[in-house]
């Protein structure tokens, strides 16, 4: 899972500069090293679209000299946080002289400016340039991003992250470095990709830093699914919410991006207000794995007896990642059978809402860190059973949602 915003696959969708992200290698891998990212000269504040209550309680903090030590962005994935903590990253960091008499840490140049950082000192620039060989992390030493897959194994204790952050990365990447303090003078700033995923001993590991840290260090942690996070770490933190875009913040970014009129309604519709959602819903390679994984879940459902969702589930279910894209496709399918239904066959059309529900129920269980193949059996066997059953009776085995 990673938490980089594609406004743009070529740019920045707004002014200051130009930021963008490469696609996964592959798209769906939750923990492929390919990413890529460059940000800069600047990110500035204002170019992040649709997610202007959490914007302005940032901004704000850093106008007033009032910036907390840690912070936790919550919120779907694909709505801005990275992009959010990239841009306060470079505030903290920025040297500019000018800004530094401003105000804040990284400084304003005016009220009317929300860019906080200068984009042209070196301390912006490394702080979001990305180093071009693994592991792939901005180049400026106080700029320390952690996620599950982000280090080789053999930086991080040998082992490989197959499902979580582990406490080695913590005491390796963030301990090591918070007893010495910020390497250039100004800040130092942690940026944790999907810190739902640290491990019990990572997250541990933390806790005494994030009740007592350093002077001059601060903490991001980027989240989905922030009741994931264990109780000591959210009472650590503080929260700004990033809620899921508009219909219209959406259609801005499909549009830029060259997206074909014809088609940005259909991704939108199956995007739950996300912007990587939407792009996907338009990548050519992508779009042959989703119907790949429909057509296949569907044979599941008419199958004689569930072997073959036993075997569907192990043969997809091994990355979360890859499940969550082909089970918003599914959501997608149930809910325009719902509305060409609803006319000519109410009864069918309940049946595709019912089953619409459940899918959703089954992302919802797989945001909160249940296994793919589980959660793919699970929503399965339910959706076998509300066909089995007569319309109006729920099914008999129901994936609960929070």
């Amino acid at each position: 899972m990673y938490a980089a915003l594609l406004y743009d696959r070529n740019g920045l969708d707004g002014p200051g500069g130009s930021w963008c992200a490469a696609r996964d290698a592959p798209r769906a891998s939750e923990i492929s090293t390919a990413r890529r990212a460059c940000y800069g000269p600047l990110v500035p504040f204002d170019a992040i679209l649709g997610q202007s209550a959490a914007i302005a309680t940032i901004t704000r903090a850093l106008e007033r000299r009032r910036v907390h030590h840690a912070y936790r962005f919550e919120g779907p994935e694909g709505v801005g946080k990275e992009l959010a903590a990239m841009a306060f990253a470079q505030a903290l960091v920025c040297t500019d002289a000018g800004a530094e008499e401003a105000g804040a840490p990284g400084g304003s140049s005016g009220a009317a400016d929300t860019r906080f950082g200068c984009g042209s000192c070196g301390a912006c620039r490394r702080a979001v340039t990305m180093t071009a060989t693994e592991p792939v992390v901005p180049l400026h030493p106080d700029v320390v991003l952690v996620g599950r897959g982000v280090y080789p194994p053999e930086l991080i204790g040998g082992k490989k992250e197959a499902s979580e952050i582990s406490v080695e990365q913590i005491r390796r990447v963030v301990l090591s470095r918070t007893g010495y303090g910020p390497h250039e003078g100004r800040a130092q700033v942690f940026v944790i990709r999907a810190a739902d995923e640290l491990s019990v001993g990572a997250a541990n590991a933390l806790l005494k830093t994030l009740e007592e840290p350093p002077a001059n260090t601060y903490f991001v942690l980027l989240t989905a699914v922030a009741e994931a996070l264990l109780d000591t770490i959210r009472s650590r933190t503080l929260p700004i919410r990033f809620a899921p875009l508009s219909d219209d913040v959406l259609t801005r970014i499909l549009r830029k991006n060259g997206v074909d009129e014809a088609r940005i309604e259909a991704a939108i519709a199956g995007a739950d207000g996300s912007a990587r959602a939407a792009l996907d819903a338009t990548d050519p390679e992508l779009t042959g794995q989703r119907e790949a994984f429909v057509t296949g879940l569907f044979e599941c459902l008419h199958a004689p007896d569930l072997g073959a969702a036993v075997r569907f589930a192990e043969a997809v279910g091994a990355e979360r990642a890859s499940v969550a894209v082909g089970l918003r496709a599914v959501a997608v399918t149930f809910a325009n059978f719902a509305r060409q239904d609803v006319v000519k066959s109410p009864s069918d059309a309940e049946r595709g809402a019912v089953s619409y529900g459940l899918v959703l129920d089954a992302l919802d269980a797989l945001e909160r860190n249940g296994a793919g193949a589980l959660t793919l059996m699970n929503l399965i066997a339910s959706l076998r059973a509300g066909r089995q059953a007569r319309p109006g009776s729920p099914p008999r085995i129901v994936v609960t949602r929070r």
